[in-house]
């Protein structure tokens, strides 16, 4: 299915009948990562998962967004399509939306989810506020001769070895730089909202220990930590982890 909404087209996809949760994908990805439990939810839930800005089947930002603009996107989208969702569910980058929508009370819900959701790393603060220095500092030293030969190989390398998406992000590199800044901590600590943490004990992207941090600000939360699975727990664990939302949201 696609909209409109505010001049962009966007890819969606709407099933069932009931309560409704709205899904929100990571970053990079795209609405089809909920395929194992999107349609499992969708026998007891109205279930609408979106292609957000930039990724999947949807248009791009018209220029470099920040974390707001995201949360606004998803409140239009809502408005548009003229639903109040039971439950925002968010995986990743789709959870750092979830937190700052929720807690500047512009996203409004009855629970809400986070599956393996970023946006309170302690581990990342250094690498996240150097990040804009070592992407311009790259810029240059790849700009000078002989270095310019090897500019993408030498660019590519820098970020790989701090860990970072943002050589990945292409077109959406200045929209990374304005997301990854935020730390999302105190915006953690005014959700009251029943709130469901999911994660995978083997999660490399968001660390368990970042679940747990999660857990102790968010006043009204329960962490489910799945054994073995890792940052796609929802894909690697489809019907325990739509057991676990189903038992939550009834």
């Amino acid at each position: 299915m696609r909209i409109i909404i505010n001049g962009l087209a966007i890819e969606y996809d709407d099933r069932g009948s009931g309560e409704t949760i709205v899904m929100l994908h990571g970053w990079k990805d795209n609405l089809r990562t909920f395929d194992g439990i999107f349609t499992a939810l969708a026998t007891s839930f109205r279930v609408i998962r979106i292609d957000l800005p930039g990724f999947g089947g949807s248009d791009a930002p018209p220029k470099d967004w920040t974390l707001e603009d995201y949360v606004s996107f998803v409140k239009d989208f809502t408005d548009k399509l003229n639903i109040t969702p039971s439950a925002y569910a968010g995986h990743s980058f789709g959870g750092r939306i979830v937190i700052h929508g929720v807690a500047s009370k512009v996203l409004n819900a009855k629970k809400i989810i986070l599956i393996s959701s970023a946006g309170v790393a302690r581990r990342k603060t250094l690498k996240n506020s150097g990040l804009a220095v070592l992407a311009k500092f790259g810029r240059a030293a790849a700009s000078v001769p002989p270095l310019s030969f090897w500019k993408q190989s030498i660019r590519r390398k820098l970020y790989e070895s701090i860990g970072s998406d943002y050589f990945r992000a292409g077109a959406l590199s200045g929209t990374f730089l304005n997301i990854i800044k935020k730390d999302l901590a105190e915006d953690a600590k005014k959700i009251s909202l029943p709130t469901l943490l999911i994660w995978g004990s083997n999660d490399m992207a968001t660390p368990l220990e970042e679940g747990e941090r999660l857990h102790s600000l968010i006043r009204n939360s329960t962490l489910h930590v799945i054994p073995g699975a890792g940052h796609f727990v929802h894909q690697e664990r489809p019907a325990e982890i739509s057991g676990i939302i189903r038992k939550f949201l009834s």
